[in-house]
């Protein structure tokens, strides 16, 4: 997996309820875990922009709520720096669906991606409208 290059502060813990940005039927994700994080003891783990966690449905269709799923953060309401200096924030925390091999579940994504997600994940890209 490609390595990001802005310095992303990590905003989202366990715990808080993002907003699902795909059409794969769930509204609503609790995040359970993240994906590779390496912290303290007895510390909350912590996500941000491009980091894959691991959520509960909370708010969606009925065959796919309270499922355990992978998701990959494309947005934070936090402000962060990228290598030329801009600072960059959104206005909501929002994730995609994603399986085991990467590959979004939904056809397409509703908002905007950061430029971080989809140097990381190209398929999240090619079905983002756009890519801030």
């Amino acid at each position: 997996m490609k390595g990001v290059a802005a310095k992303i502060t990590k905003p989202i813990q366990v715990r808080s309820i993002i907003r699902c940005d795909d059409n794969s039927g769930a509204k609503e994700l609790e995040i359970i875990g993240v994906i590779g994080y390496k912290g303290r003891r007895r510390k909350l783990s912590k996500a941000g922009i491009g980091d894959k966690i691991v959520c509960s449905v909370k708010k969606g269709k009925p065959e796919i709520r309270k499922k355990v799923v992978k998701a990959v953060v494309i947005r934070q309401k936090k402000e962060f720096r990228r290598c030329d200096g801009t600072r960059v924030k959104f206005e909501d925390n929002a994730a995609v669906l994603v399986d085991d091999t990467n590959l979004p579940k939904g056809t397409e994504i509703k908002g905007v991606v950061a430029k971080e997600v989809a140097e990381r994940y190209a398929k999240i890209a090619t079905i983002a409208k756009n890519v801030v």
